[in-house]
């Protein structure tokens, strides 16, 4: 991908589940900004997937056991062997592939460990976020700020980090709560986070396995919660610098 700071290998990785209308376009925008490739993992769905994405230009793993923190795992494991950074997506369409520069580029230049594109900074379309999304990207930014000092408003999964790093991590969370972990270890290992402004609209197709249900929504608000507090008792218990955070002086845009 040819960035403002030079060229740099970046992979992008989509974990879907029945995402058949949005994909096929999604993976055409995505590999029209220049990243190298694009993988997406296949989390057991019932409908032509795998197939929209693989005529689109990606390239598709399975990943049949269900679990989005099991299919981002198994893509980044499953990224070129050159990569050098890896880029997360939602498969729905509702991240904007426009900001994927902006996102991956203060990593590949340095300047970050790891980026995250919040939503709430951003500005979205009427309907792409419900009231529980919006709650839980403060909530989770009030806790990680009372433990670590760092001020995040968001879950997005729209993230970019080096591969080796994100490896080093540690990741174990195998559902909805690997975005979190993944901020949580980021904050206890002290290492530079930047969050940005990212646009975000509604999903091109199919329904949200969480938002779009009450009961997997309350569901995954209780794995987020107890995932805090299971990692919090651990993470705490080992020492680390403390987190350089930075936000850039950019207006809230919602």
């Amino acid at each position: 991908m040819q960035l403002p700071s030079g060229p740099c290998v970046v992979s992008v990785v989509l974990p879907c589940l029945d995402e058949e209308a949005a994909i096929g376009p999604l993976v055409r925008e995505i590999l029209a900004t220049g990243v190298d490739e694009v993988v997406v993992v296949d989390n057991g769905s019932t409908d032509r997937t795998a197939a929209n994405a693989r005529s689109a230009g990606a390239r598709v793993v399975a990943e049949p056991t269900r679990g989005y923190g099991r299919a981002c795992a198994t893509g980044v494991a499953a990224v070129r062997g050159d990569a050098e950074i890896v880029c997360f997506m939602d498969g729905d369409g509702s991240d904007v592939p426009a900001f994927l520069a902006t996102v991956v580029e203060p990593v590949a230049a340095g300047r970050a460990d790891f980026v995250m594109g919040s939503r709430l900074r951003g500005t979205r379309e009427a309907g792409s976020m419900t009231p529980q999304q919006l709650v839980a990207g403060r909530l989770a930014g009030v806790l990680l700020k009372a433990v670590w000092g760092v001020a995040w408003t968001d879950m997005s999964p729209f993230r970019a980090m080096r591969v080796g790093e994100l490896r080093r991590l540690g990741m174990t969370e195998t559902t909805y709560g690997w975005n979190l972990e993944m901020q949580m270890r980021v904050a206890a290992a002290g290492l530079r986070a930047v969050e940005l402004p990212v646009d975000h609209r509604r999903r091109r197709g199919g329904v949200s396995k969480v938002s779009g249900d009450p009961v997997a929504g309350m569901k995954a608000a209780w794995k987020i919660a107890t995932t805090f507090l299971r990692l919090w008792a651990s993470l705490r218990r080992v020492p680390a610098p403390v987190a350089a955070f930075a936000l850039p002086s950019v207006e809230d845009r919602r």
